[in-house]
Parts: structure tokens; C-alpha cells; sequence
């Protein structure tokens, strides 16, 4: 799946989601290291809620846009078979076109290997029309997949309730004021053009995301806020989860020479693969250093490449 990136001086951008119809971006936005975001209460679940016309269309659209996805055989939950083989070789190549180059407007601009240096605290948040058992489900997704992302790259990683600095927020059409505000708190220095397009993003945006770290040391990670809209259906917005924190991880573009893996641009895959877990486990790699340009990292990938496939150097 496609993605869309950017950056600037502070934070270093993670590209997100893209698709047949729809794309999502990762913003540029500016955050001065003084600034905490405030802890917000948990947002009360509405007693009734009927969706506006608009929003109501929009979840028509993508449940449609699925099923036709899963018609033609895309979406694949599988990980990968005997009909995506790939070598050391493969892995290497994207490994450098997704951790290195970032991608916004249709220009590739190499930068050097952004990540995080401390724990990834996690935490869902909801916008108000999110009911309760979606948000039961929803937090028990991105547990599960922090868990698993934990695991791949031996990173701390992890879903908390409090003190977070990765949000992933959940949240309708209708929630655009509640995301407006939650974004201006946790980002206070986002553009107004960027808060509006996270805020209410087109049609063509599945999701989106931003990470990267301080003014003074942007490609060390510290921050990343995600949105994952409310009118995906399961696999779509399970879809959106997967990406948006892999690549809030790191691995911020996205490559037509990636497969199997959910960071490519045609849809083939809903989920993390085989894949996208020996990508994300190099870039966790000591021997890699935050920071590196692709040139010095190069002979590196080229190694943790060949043991990812469990092949001699």
C-alpha cells in the first residue's frame, strides 16, 4: 500500500496507508521539546448515536471498497506463501527504500534511519461516536499487535493507560472537533492545514500518521499520533493498525518492490507479514545506529539481511 510522506526540521514523518482508492499521509509538523501534551479523561460513550449522512456514506464506501477488495483476492491475511518468495537480497533492497527515503508529493528524499530510542507506550483513544464493543475490540487489537511488535523487534513495546506517546486514535467524520482538539494538545504546534486534514481527512485517506523525535535529535523517535477512521469495516481498520504503527515505528515509506508486505502500494496484504517482521526486526538491530545514512548502513542491511534468511554470510 502506498504511502504519502513528509518531513521537517523537528519530527521525522512515517509514511501511512494508501490503496486502490484511498491514500494516507504522514504531516509534517513542528513540536518544541518544552511541550507535554495534557492526560485527557476517557471520552463517555454516547447512549444512542445515529451517524450524520456523511459519515453514514462513508462507511457504505469503504465496506464496499473491502468487498471488492476481497473479491479479487486482495487483502490477504496470510503472510505471505509459495507464490511471494523472496531472498536476502529483497529484503535488503526494501529494508533501504522504506527505512531511508521518504516519500510526499511523488518525490523520494533520502534521510537517515529514524526510530525509536526508548519505549513505545501505546494507548487507543475514541472519538465520541465509537461505540463501547467496537472500543473493547479495538483495544484488544492493538494490544495484541504491540505484543507481536515487541516480540519482532525486541523493542519495548507496549499498550498503557496512562502516560502514552503513541496515540492511535480512533475516530468518525463526526468526531472532527473532538480530533481537532485532541491533535492541537498532543501536537500544539501543527500546522492549521495539518490539523484540518487530520481532523477531516478526504475520502481517499484511509488513515494517517506521524512520528519522530525533538528539534534536537528529530530521528530519535518520541512521539507519534495515528488516526484510524471509525468507518472502516474490521479488516480495513485492522488493516490501518498494522501499517500505521509499523511505519510510526520506523519503516516510514513505502515500495512497489516491497512483497510480500502491508507497505506497498497494490493491496495485496491487510496484515503484517513474514516479510514486514524480518524488516522491522533489522531495524531494531544494535549494529544499525539512529541517525545512519543509507551508504554506511548499507554493508550492515546487507548482513542482517543474509541471518534474517538464516543464510551464511
Amino acid at each position: 500500500m502506498a504511502g504519502v510522506q513528509a518531513t521537517k526540521a523537528v519530527w521525522k514523518s512515517a509514511a501511512a496507508l494508501a490503496g486502490l482508492a484511498a491514500v494516507s499521509a504522514c504531516l509534517p509538523f513542528a513540536q518544541p521539546e518544552s511541550l507535554v501534551p495534557r492526560a485527557r479523561p476517557a471520552v463517555p460513550v454516547p447512549a444512542v448515536y445515529k451517524p450524520s449522512a456523511d459519515s453514514a456514506q462513508l462507511a457504505y464506501y469503504y465496506n464496499a471498497l473491502q468487498r471488492d477488495l476481497l473479491t479479487r483476492g486482495l487483502l490477504r491475511t496470510d503472510g505471505g506463501g509459495p507464490d511471494t518468495p523472496y531472498d536476502a537480497e529483497d529484503l535488503a533492497e526494501s529494508f533501504e527504500a522504506l527505512a531511508f527515503y521518504d516519500e510526499y508529493g511523488g518525490s523520494g528524499i533520502s534521510g537517515g534511519l529514524g526510530r525509536w530510542a526508548g519505549p513505545v507506550r501505546i494507548a487507543a483513544e475514541f472519538g465520541p461516536s465509537v461505540p463501547a464493543d467496537q472500543r473493547t475490540a479495538d483495544r484488544e487489537t492493538v494490544t495484541a499487535y504491540a505484543a507481536r511488535l515487541a516480540r519482532i523487534t525486541s523493542h519495548p513495546v507496549n499498550t498503557v493507560a496512562s502516560r502514552a506517546n503513541f496515540h492511535v486514535i480512533f475516530a468518525s467524520l463526526d468526531d472532527s472537533a473532538f480530533v481537532a482538539e485532541r491533535v492541537r494538545e498532543l501536537l500544539p504546534a501543527i500546522s492549521a492545514r495539518d490539523l484540518s486534514l487530520l481532523a477531516a481527512p478526504p475520502r481517499s485517506f484511509y488513515c494517517l500518521v506521524v512520528a519522530g523525535g525533538p528539534q534536537s535529535n528529530p530521528l530519535s523517535y518520541t512521539r507519534g499520533v495515528a488516526l484510524i477512521r471509525a468507518e472502516h469495516p474490521d479488516l480495513v481498520r485492522k488493516s490501518c493498525v498494522h501499517e500505521e504503527v509499523a511505519q510510526g515505528l520506523g519503516l516510514r515509506n513505502d515500495s512497489p518492490r516491497a512483497r510480500p508486505s502491508i507497505f506497498n502500494d497494490d493491496d495485496e496484504f491487510a496484515l503484517l507479514t513474514s516479510f514486514d517482521e524480518k524488516l522491522l526486526q533489522m531495524l531494531y538491530d544494535p549494529r544499525l545506529k539512529t541517525g545512519m545514512g543509507a551508504a554506511d548502513a548499507r554493508p550492515v542491511i546487507r548482513i542482517l539481511a543474509r541471518e534474517a534468511m538464516g543464510q551464511e554470510l
